[in-house]
C-alpha cells in the first residue's frame, strides 16, 4: 500500500521545522526537530482523514512524488 508523502523542512520564521502532506489540503505541523514534525503530521493526517470522511469528503489517493533534480 502506497502513502501520502511527506515533506519536511526548516522555518526560519518558525523557528523549527514544518512538516506537510501535499495530498492533503492544508494538512501540516510544526516541530523542534524533524521527528517531533513528522509525528504531529502524522496525527494531523489521521485527523483529516477522519473529519474527511465524516463529512463524506474524498479522501485523495497518494500521488505526490517530488521533483528530484540532479546536477
Amino acid at each position: 500500500m502506497n502513502d501520502y508523502h511527506i515533506n519536511v523542512f526548516y522555518s526560519d520564521d518558525d523557528g523549527g521545522y514544518i512538516a506537510d502532506i501535499p495530498d492533503l489540503e492544508v494538512c501540516s505541523a510544526f516541530g523542534e526537530t524533524p521527528e517531533q514534525a513528522v509525528a504531529e503530521v502524522l496525527r494531523a493526517k489521521e485527523a483529516w482523514l477522519a473529519v474527511a470522511a465524516e463529512a463524506g469528503r474524498d479522501i485523495p489517493q497518494p500521488r505526490y512524488r517530488p521533483a528530484i533534480y540532479v546536477r
